[in-house]
């Protein structure tokens, strides 16, 4: 293998380690096409575990800072970063032309989740998300072959995926201090937090916690519905790929609305022959995403 297989590889595992889903989904890729994917991925998951695990010895900030500037560096053609994951990224950017800014954007939404714990408004998370998910969407359109006027259904794409997260580890968020979802929609419901803590300690969500859940599942698939046209904007080799992801992760709220939109009992999964058997019709058409109950909790 040589030195930058062997860094793709490196890039690969993480993949493969962390995101099951994303993972299996790009699989599907063209060879050719799957290391730089998996490159984006490495780069944003290592940032993400660096605000909740810094390196020892030193703060999350510092860490994340430090990072960053590694990051930004290995972008210019003639950097030599040391990192196996920034040589593969170097290579990615080089090839596909991906603009540094949006990487600019990414980290800012990193830096803003040191300093900041909750959103008020579904306005307020989205400009959060713009950085920490619409970005990540607008990389990969070269890879994908798409073009500029790819890019708005990418940038949904990428935040009905966060969403969809979001909503699936909303109790494991809040251990963590965090709060994914507007409060505003939480004050709709009628849930405070004091309720949402009890629900997350107990594993028992009330009417208003799953009627919070219900809504956001509502809006993440409208987030799908989206960023569905965008299916038939990049080439046609790697439509596949994002059939199957758009499937894999809308099985996860169609999970969560099966068990009556209760997410403080643990993580919706997936089943491996549902997953199979979603997969297979995500690949012959339909809209995967789109549930035929309804998102009303009884």
């Amino acid at each position: 293998m040589t030195g930058l297989a062997a860094d793709y590889a490196v890039c690969r595992a993480i993949n493969a380690r962390h995101g099951k889903s994303f993972y299996r989904a790009t699989s599907l890729l063209p060879p050719a096409r799957r290391p730089h994917i998996w490159a984006l991925y490495a780069v944003t998951r290592r940032s993400d575990d660096l605000v909740d695990r810094p390196e020892p010895g030193r703060s999350a900030a510092a860490s994340l800072a430090a990072w960053r500037a590694e990051v930004m560096a290995a972008l210019a053609p003639d950097a030599r970063p040391r990192h196996p994951v920034l040589r593969a990224l170097q290579r990615t950017v080089s090839s596909y032309g991906i603009e540094a800014g949006l990487f600019e954007e990414f980290f800012d939404a990193m830096g803003a989740d040191l300093t900041t714990r909750r959103y008020a408004t579904w306005a307020h998370l989205r400009g959060y998300m713009r950085g920490s998910a619409a970005v990540i969407g607008e990389m990969t359109v070269p890879i994908l072959g798409g073009d500029a006027g790819s890019r708005p259904y990418a940038a949904r794409l990428g935040e009905a995926f966060q969403l969809t997260n979001f909503v699936r580890d909303l109790a494991e968020d809040w251990q963590l201090g965090r709060v994914y979802l507007p409060m505003a929609d939480f004050r709709a419901c009628g849930v405070d937090e004091d309720e949402f803590g009890a629900a997350v300690a107990t594993g028992r969500s009330g009417p208003g916690l799953r009627r919070l859940v219900a809504l956001e599942v509502t809006r993440a698939r409208e987030l799908y519905d989206a960023a569905a046209p965008g299916l038939h904007r990049v080439d046609r080799s790697v439509q596949p790929c994002l059939r199957a992801a758009f499937a894999l992760y809308g099985e996860i709220l169609n999970q969560i609305e099966r068990g009556g939109f209760e997410v403080c009992r643990g993580r919706a999964v997936v089943p491996p022959a549902r997953r199979a058997l979603v997969l297979s019709r995500a690949l012959t058409g339909g809209r995967p995403w789109r549930s035929t109950r309804s998102t009303t909790p009884g």
